[in-house]
């Protein structure tokens, strides 16, 4: 399992946002720590982050160093590539 650590802007992304969709976010993401590479996609452009979880509507940017996932931003996918 890796250890999930939540950036201060990512941490803003998410208390940003209803809680029922906080709720559901902070969930996959636990679900999605045992095996991230299953479910995250490499991004095309690794300005913003390295890799991408999507969350029905929303996408969580994040980098993955040793053991830890690292999230970077959190946000509606109309939103979160600007």
């Amino acid at each position: 399992m890796y250890k999930i650590l939540i950036t201060e802007r990512a941490l803003k992304d998410l208390n940003s946002l209803d809680q029922s969709t906080r709720r559901k976010l902070v969930l996959k993401l636990k679900e999605y720590s045992f095996s991230p590479f299953k479910y995250a996609r490499k991004l095309i452009n690794p300005r913003i982050g390295m890799y991408r979880f999507r969350i029905g509507k929303y996408r969580v940017i994040f980098d993955i160093e040793n053991e830890h996932i690292i999230v970077l931003r959190i946000g509606h996918r109309r939103d979160i590539y600007k």
